[in-house]
């Protein structure tokens, strides 16, 4: 049988136990799980990745031209997304210019104005396939609309203040609008036979040219009630507006949109009283 002191371990000494005090910790972190490694920044000299617009994600993920925005016309300083998913390419960035165009890959420059998204799309197919693609499924997505103005618009006649007004490019222009910025209507102003005389679009291997036409005197009829119709003119296009309808009656589908250069002419009544 042992002696009694013998059944005990042996007491640490002090340099033992503080290298126990140091591994025991030291255990603890060797069993922690590995951190997530992190990114690496860019080498020097490389600019960091642009973040993605909204616009050029929805295009890389569009694959039909019916849903392309029908609605949205097109002007000078807009940022599109476009590509052709039969190319397989990720999307690139497009700008309408000051001259109203945008230099498409393969075929060059295209008017872009006034046009939307699904209509320039539809213009630009035909002519890619025409000698690069078999099919060519165009997509084109709005991603920033330019600040500059979309043009001009003149008013005057019956108004407080006639001039020029500015068409913004967050901000479509209608007939209401214009009269509203205009100063609203003048005490005689004829309400139901507002003008709007618009420079008409030629159509492709149209030429028009000047016509003459007699005049004829206006009928009494015409003359009190105010129906005397204009001669036809192969330049312009007139759209009578009856701004009693809108401005009064709620009518807001008549509430004619504006384009860059249009007239408006308001008329005075005939009888004033």
């Amino acid at each position: 049988m042992l002696p009694a002191r013998n059944m005990f371990p042996k007491p640490l000494s002090k340099s033992r136990m503080c290298i126990v005090a140091l591994l025991v910790p030291l255990a603890g972190l060797l069993a922690l799980p590995p951190s997530p490694t992190r990114q690496e920044s860019p080498a020097q000299g490389e600019a960091p990745p642009a973040p993605q617009t909204i616009g050029s994600s929805t295009v890389a993920f569009t694959t039909s031209m019916e849903v392309l925005n029908d609605s949205v016309k097109l002007g000078i300083g807009d940022r599109v997304s476009f590509r052709v998913v039969e190319d397989r390419r990720a999307p690139i960035g497009l700008v309408v210019t000051d001259s109203g165009e945008m230099e498409v890959p393969l075929i060059g420059r295209v008017t872009a104005t006034d046009k939307t998204c699904k209509q320039l799309a539809q213009e630009i197919k035909p002519l890619l396939e025409r000698d690069y693609y078999v099919r060519a499924t165009v997509i084109i997505g709005l991603d920033q609309i330019g600040a500059k103005s979309r043009g001009k618009v003149y008013i005057t006649g019956q108004v407080r203040a006639p001039g020029i007004l500015e068409i913004q490019a967050d901000d479509p222009l209608t007939i209401s609008k214009a009269i509203l910025k205009a100063g609203s209507l003048a005490d005689f102003a004829n309400k139901r036979e507002v003008r709007v005389i618009r420079k008409r679009e030629i159509q492709p291997g149209e030429q028009p040219h000047a016509r003459k036409t007699a005049a004829k005197k206006p009928s009494f009829f015409s003359q009190v009630f105010g129906t005397r119709k204009e001669a036809p003119n192969e330049f312009t296009e007139t759209f009578i507006v009856d701004l009693v309808e809108i401005l009064e009656k709620g009518h807001l589908e008549k509430d004619l949109l504006l384009k860059a250069g249009d007239l408006v002419v308001v008329p005075e009544r005939l009888f004033n009283f």
